[in-house]
């Protein structure tokens, strides 16, 4: 079993998603990318497009990110600041 980690999705309107994942799989400026558990400190932009998360019960949740945001990755907290609201991609 993978180790989770806590992420919150946060826009200017709302809070999105908060939980325990697995797994994210994120666009940035320069391709897509992932982050595990136990990921070395990050931040880093994110671009247009989908955003992975594998919820720690095993379910897969995509949001299509229409805006632009950042990514900060600390101490297996994920912290994901989007312009704009996603949409839950079904």
């Amino acid at each position: 079993m993978d180790k989770p980690f806590q992420i919150h999705i946060i826009t200017p309107e709302q809070a999105v998603y908060q939980g325990a994942i697995t797994s994210l799989i994120a666009p940035s400026s320069l391709g897509y990318f992932g982050v595990w558990a136990n990921h070395a400190p990050l931040i880093t932009d994110i671009a247009r497009g989908n955003i992975t998360l594998r919820e720690s019960a095993g379910k897969t949740k995509v949001f299509r990110s229409k805006g632009k945001g950042f990514l900060e990755v600390i101490k297996n907290k994920a912290t994901l600041l989007l312009d704009c609201l996603p949409s839950l991609a079904e």
